[in-house]
């Protein structure tokens, strides 16, 4: 047994270089996502990131735009509250979405709730799961109606971060504290129904959980402080561990719930303990690699980064950092099977409605034109590269007995 830099045990097989591993399950290593979050604030505000973004008026044009840049496989997401109305479904929302997507040759991975649920709802009873299932039911049918693809969807996007910012913060809803334990059970059983429902619908489904990966340190000379450190990164697992039945098995959890690890890791991923951001460069900040090596040595399923970015000058230097990890993870066997540079457009922020300028396009103007962000196009072309090249080598070196 090995171990990472944590300090955490890493399975010897992981740690050393494993044999060759061939991503498979996206048409594109790097994929495009949208921010689709549709939450409501702590004021009763209801955000809709589609709208915010233009994505809604502007689909077919943004899905030819990733195109443009390499990518034919992206993360967007159904707006529910939009959806059900009591029952009944309208999908004019949805089916411009789904036939742009299509008409563009573009995979999609669909967000089923990215925070936000219909108004009148209340998340804590037993309504809120079945009604969740009846609605992503129905989706899926829609779907299959519309394309014989085979459908990836992701049920209820970081449940962990949900829980703690909706459940413990009172930040959005459902905007209170002391539940967020409470809450992250019933985002389990509503995610575990959702399964169940799009599997009875189409079999071939694929499904995709996304959740911070995250890392909290301490003092060694502190011991409350790094008993804390131990709860808060163990905490951070506890949704897929119910989802697989590890613990809270009264929910229903089973391995096979849990089909493609997604990963959400920012620059701001990893902290002190009552304290500040570790930085990237700092000697206390954890290689990327490492914490892939330790989540699939946790759980031995494929790895996504669902999500992953930064803001402003730094975007392409934080692409340049993750590409590099991620080649490295696979260097070392790991199943990684690609990136999701998210999002792929400015928006407005949640709180205050600055403009966050992360995106490799920025918000329309009157015309619905996007301005590129070139330093990250031109790094993004760079990965793009480096990725391609590495799948061209990978037979050769395979059988020279080399990693890849």
């Amino acid at each position: 047994m090995a171990r990472d830099r944590s300090g955490n045990d890493v399975p010897s097989s992981v740690a050393a270089q494993g044999p060759p591993f061939r991503p498979s399950l996206f048409r594109s290593f790097i994929a495009a996502g949208f921010e689709c979050s549709t939450h409501c604030r702590r004021d009763g505000r209801r955000l809709d990131l589609i709208v915010a973004t233009g994505h809604d008026r502007y689909v077919d044009r943004d899905y030819g735009l990733v195109r443009e840049h390499g990518m034919r496989t992206a993360r967007d997401g159904l707006r529910w509250h939009l959806i059900d109305r009591s029952g009944r479904y309208d999908w004019s929302s949805f089916l411009p979405m789904l036939r742009a997507a299509l008409a563009q040759d573009m995979q999609a991975v669909w967000d089923l709730c990215h925070y936000g649920y219909p108004a009148g709802l209340d998340i804590f009873r037993p309504e809120f799961v079945d009604r969740f299932a009846r609605f992503v039911a129905a989706a899926a049918r829609i779907v299959r109606e519309e394309t014989d693809q085979v459908p990836f969807y992701c049920p209820i996007n970081e449940i962990s971060y949900w829980a703690w910012v909706g459940g413990d913060e009172a930040r959005f809803y459902p905007a209170v504290r002391g539940r967020g334990g409470e809450l992250k059970r019933q985002l389990v059983r509503a995610s575990i129904a959702a399964i169940e429902a799009v599997r009875d619908v189409d079999p071939r489904v694929r499904i995709l959980h996304a959740e911070p990966a995250i890392r909290i340190i301490a003092d060694p000379a502190t011991p409350k402080a790094v008993g804390m450190a131990q709860q808060e990164h163990e905490a951070q697992f506890e949704a897929w561990d119910m989802l697989t039945g590890k613990i809270a098995p009264e929910l229903g959890g089973r391995p096979d719930y849990l089909d493609i690890a997604g990963l959400n890791f920012y620059s701001d991923n990893q902290w002190r303990v009552n304290g500040g951001t570790i930085p990237l460069g700092h000697h206390k900040y954890e290689p990327l690699q490492d914490i892939l090596a330790y989540v699939h040595a946790r759980y031995g399923w494929p790895l996504y980064l669902a999500e992953t970015g930064a803001e402003r000058r730094a975007r392409a230097a934080w692409l340049h950092y993750v590409g590099g990890e991620v080649r490295a993870a696979l260097d070392r066997g790991l199943p990684i099977e690609g990136i999701c540079l998210y999002p792929i457009l400015d928006y407005p922020g949640w709180e205050n409605d600055r403009p966050c300028e992360c995106g490799l396009f920025s918000n329309p103007d009157e015309a619905g034109r996007r301005t590129l962000c070139e330093p990250l196009a031109e790094e993004l072309r760079y990965q793009q590269g480096k990725f391609a090249e590495r799948q061209r080598l990978q037979p050769r070196r395979a059988n020279l007995g080399l990693a890849v």
